[in-house]
């Protein structure tokens, strides 16, 4: 007679288990029959947690003992380890010997953990990914400024000429240009306009202002100055009083009246020949076109630029020499000292600068600038010592800022180390802090949207959707957003979510895998394959992931679900 199954009731609920505020909780309950053969001498039962790097034994289940069986029921609270996330849930009944160690029969209740809400993105470092930026420099607020200024200058030609002549004036419009481009290199716009006047001996075509245009051209580049084709434009106008409009505002020989006169010919929105009839018959015109017409025969450079971010040559030269001559009386002030910080481009240049400034000002803008660059240097690198070292050292550094002023960034930063270092309840009220002390809507985007992943980790998944009420643009955010809507169960607004995460970007395998997640929980096996296909090419991580996600176990059974894990042909000859 074969032996009785003591394990065919024992279940766990829920039936798969679940990551949930920071812990795993499930109850395991069964019985076990008494039949008058095979009646169980020293029944126990136990549970057992394993993976294949760890493991968790349990004490023995207490059994209540009834008249056709012994019943057991308990409930058990685990703090959540990563390991728990591939591991198996085992019941095991013994019965003999008190001592025997082996088990007389097993049963696998559940394979694995559903850690979804453990996906959320806060700025933690994976190997084969791209380091997530962290922390968050108080701005000068001229990185962002619209700092674009708009001249003009004029080349003057001999009438009917197109040679250009050095003479003092053209000199001088030379020299003014380089003087505006060295302090405004960043060039957005640079517009050559061959004009020519209405004179007879100007000609009667385009061809002269284009061969102007073309021959300042010529002369630019003569004179080192040497223009992006992205942003140059070439052009000519004939047979038009817009320059001569232009003219005539600033000119003082002649009275408003008259002017007004022009004026009224010159907006009628008649030809050119019409208008040009109109304004010789006003009285004075002679005189205005005789003052005025020499100045058309011309090209005219009109430019759009804005100095580059950071510091002109002058004050460049006297941050270099404080630095290196440890000055502390340096002709910069501090916001001077806090643009040169925000436009280095390095890490390393910006913690010298910080570090200066820190000796400089009593300011919170560098201790709080400097912790950002320790914080960001502790991204990259994967030693945890030299990790925890970085961290304490960007604290002590926030501490010192705290000591000078109460500031929203000095909040956010001390709350995203502690997100690092899994401390996400602590965190969790530095970044609620932050958030009550500032109505900017740059801030509140970015400290809201990491606010936000801690409620998806911390269970608190409603509240989460309303986190992400910004115009994010990161797939990250995008991805933390679908994430709450999935875990609270609005299927809907996840997919669109992950769908916007996979269009902010492609490469960013987290979207595919929430489209998966929806799938599969939808019973859409196909759809759940070809999403999960994309995602786990996309990372390592994901890839390692998909193979344990008990959300996918329904097909995971299937060979189609192998088949997609497995390397192509071509993955293997790399």
């Amino acid at each position: 007679m074969p032996e009785t199954d003591f394990l065919r009731d024992a279940t766990v609920t829920p039936g798969k288990l679940e990551f949930f505020r920071d812990s795993v909780r499930f109850e395991v309950a069964g019985s076990i029959p008494i039949e008058s053969v095979l009646s169980p001498r020293n029944p126990r039962v136990s549970i057992l947690l394993k993976s294949s790097e760890n493991s968790m034994v349990f004490e023995d289940i207490e059994l209540k003992k009834n008249v056709a069986d012994y019943s057991y029921k308990k409930s058990f609270v685990l703090a959540y380890e990563p390991w728990m996330e591939g591991a198996f849930l085992e019941a095991r009944f013994f019965h003999g010997k008190k001592s025997q160690a082996q088990p007389n029969q097993k049963k696998i209740l559940a394979r694995g953990v559903i850690a979804t809400p453990l996906l959320a993105k806060v700025g933690r470092v994976n190997p084969d990914e791209p380091i997530p930026q962290v922390g968050l420099y108080i701005p000068t607020g001229m990185m962002d400024a619209d700092l674009s200024r708009s001249k003009e200058f004029l080349i003057r030609f001999d009438a009917g000429s197109s040679t250009v002549r050095l003479n003092n004036s053209n000199a001088q419009a030379i020299a003014d240009l380089k003087a505006f481009l060295t302090e405004n290199s960043a060039v957005l716009s640079f517009k050559i306009t061959g004009i020519q006047s209405p004179e007879n001996g100007e000609g009667k075509s385009s061809k002269l202002g284009m061969d102007r245009a073309e021959a300042v051209s010529r002369l630019l580049k003569d004179s080192n100055i040497i223009i992006r084709d992205s942003v140059s434009e070439l052009t000519s106008r004939w047979n038009d009083w817009f320059d001569f409009r232009l003219l005539l505002r600033e000119y003082e020989r002649t009275s408003t009246h008259r002017k007004d006169q022009y004026y009224a010919v010159l907006l009628d929105g008649s030809d050119y020949q019409s208008q040009s009839l109109a304004l010789r018959k006003i009285p004075g015109f002679s005189q205005v076109a005789k003052d005025l017409f020499p100045n058309l025969r011309a090209a005219k450079i009109e430019v759009v630029a804005k100095p580059l971010a950071g510091l002109n040559q002058a004050q460049t030269a006297l941050l270099q020499q404080a630095l290196s001559e440890n000055l502390t009386n340096t002709g910069l002030d501090l916001a001077d000292w806090a643009i040169a910080g925000e436009a280095a481009p390095r890490l390393e240049d910006k913690a010298k600068i910080y570090s200066k400034m820190t000796e400089l000002f009593r300011s919170v803008i560098p201790y709080n600038n400097l912790a950002v660059v320790k914080m960001r240097q502790a991204q990259r690198t994967l030693d945890q010592n030299a990790k925890d070292k970085l961290w304490k050292e960007a604290n002590e550094l926030l501490y010192q800022a705290a000591k000078i002023d109460t500031d929203p960034h000095i909040l956010h930063n001390q709350g995203q180390i502690l997100v690092l270092q899994g401390k996400t309840w602590d965190a969790y009220k530095k970044l609620s802090d932050a958030s009550v002390l500032t109505r900017n809507k740059d801030f509140l985007m970015y400290n809201e949207s990491l606010r936000g992943a801690l409620d998806i980790m911390r269970g608190d998944y409603k509240l989460a959707t309303l986190r992400f009420d910004y115009p994010y643009t990161e797939p990250k955010d995008f991805f933390n957003k679908g994430l709450a809507y999935f875990l609270s169960g609005d299927f809907a607004n996840a997919s669109l979510s992950f769908e916007e995460s996979v269009m902010a970007g492609r490469n960013y395998g987290y979207g595919f895998y929430g489209l998966a997640m929806v799938a599969a929980q939808s019973g859409q096996k196909e759809v759940a394959l070809l999403q999960l296909d994309k995602a786990i090419h996309a990372s390592e991580l994901i890839y390692q992931k998909a193979l344990v996600d008990p959300i996918f176990e329904e097909i995971r059974s299937s060979d189609e679900f192998f088949q997609i894990f497995r390397p192509s042909v071509s993955d293997n000859e790399n």
